[in-house]
């Protein structure tokens, strides 16, 4: 097939998706696939620039980018996507490595879909559902799916007094974004306005969360099956950005080492939070599991990171399929839904 990866973009995610794109063309090509590699911020990537990014070794930072790089950026992003419309409209199928901001908030979805140009992952309904955590969170208890306590905050109003029934520790985190970006745990009530304004830094809206102890536990959806279960041990207090893409930061184990009925638990209820989205072809759905063994579902992923440090690639490797054949079995699932 001839297939064009999307990755880059402008979104606080922006190296990890460089990350994952690179590394998802490479899987392609191992299986013989014709592959052109787009960031949507700059253009289309030649053999020397892919080569150049991949010659850096790590391509994700210890931080995210900041506000001031992602602004700078912005702009150019949709302008981008409309002029390499045409060229998109060459391939079989558009593999989204994209992560946050446009990338996986259902805006490049709804372009596609316009264009009529098959991609990976879930459509821009979906994705935007997904994107959303407090519209999720809804979706998820009408399915059945526990989720802790939350409420959204208000700018206008000091951080001591927006716990509401909320206990400390809470979550305080930006409601449309990912891989922890913005993401604090405050234990003093002294400490949320702080923590709150970080959050505004990446989102006009800022979710309080219950936290909820326990083990971290993560499932990847791929087509109709559920992935074997996944722990992550993180060595900082969550499973934070430096985790996340810092080689030795957290330990995965595959499958997780928890009673089998539990991991059949967590199974089931990450296709009913797949199904609650709308989501299709893949994604990640992330668990915590209290000492009582409860479940409780933090969020849903509609573009997974596809890293060396990446857990969706990391739950496929347990099923028994290599990264070249999960790529591909995610770009024939676009090409298979698209024909139903």
């Amino acid at each position: 097939m001839r297939i064009t990866v999307l990755m880059g973009g402008t979104s606080a995610e922006r190296d990890v998706s460089l990350a994952s794109g690179l590394r998802i063309a490479d899987g392609l090509r191992a299986k013989g696939h014709q592959v052109v590699t787009l960031d949507t911020a700059r253009g289309t990537l030649s053999a020397k620039d892919e080569k150049q990014l991949l010659s850096k070794g790590n391509v994700v930072k210890r931080e995210p980018p900041s506000q001031e790089e992602l602004t700078r950026m912005a702009s150019e992003t949709l302008p981008q996507m409309l002029r390499a419309l045409p060229s998109l409209k060459e391939a079989d199928v558009v593999f989204l490595g994209l992560h946050g901001g446009y990338g996986e908030d259902g805006t490049i979805q709804a372009l596609l879909d316009m264009a009529g140009i098959r991609y990976t992952g879930s459509g821009h309904l979906g994705s935007a559902l997904a994107m959303d955590k407090d519209l999720s969170k809804h979706l998820f208890r009408r399915a059945g799916v526990a989720t802790a306590d939350w409420i959204m905050a208000r700018r206008e109003v000091p951080g001591e007094e927006q716990l509401g029934r909320l206990a400390l520790p809470v979550v305080v985190k930006p409601s449309k974004q990912g891989s922890t970006v913005g993401l604090s745990v405050v234990k003093r009530r002294e400490e949320l306005s702080a923590a709150i304004a970080e959050a505004f830094r990446f989102d006009d809206e800022v979710m309080l969360e219950q936290f909820v102890a326990g083990r971290e536990l993560t499932v990847g959806i791929l087509g109709d099956d559920a992935l074997p279960v996944g722990e992550i041990i993180p060595k900082h207090e969550i499973y934070d950005y430096e985790c996340k893409y810092t080689v030795g930061m957290a330990e995965e184990v595959f499958p997780a080492q928890i009673p089998a009925d539990r991991a059949r638990e967590a199974q089931d209820l990450a296709r009913r939070a797949f199904q609650a989205l709308k989501l299709r072809g893949y994604a990640r759905i992330d668990f915590r599991m209290t000492e009582e063994g409860g479940l409780f579902c933090l969020e849903a992923n509609t573009l997974p990171g596809m890293t060396q440090t990446s857990l969706i690639p990391q739950g496929a490797a347990a099923a028994g399929i290599s990264f070249p054949d999960l790529c591909e079995r995610i770009a024939l699932l676009a090409v298979s839904q698209e024909s139903r």
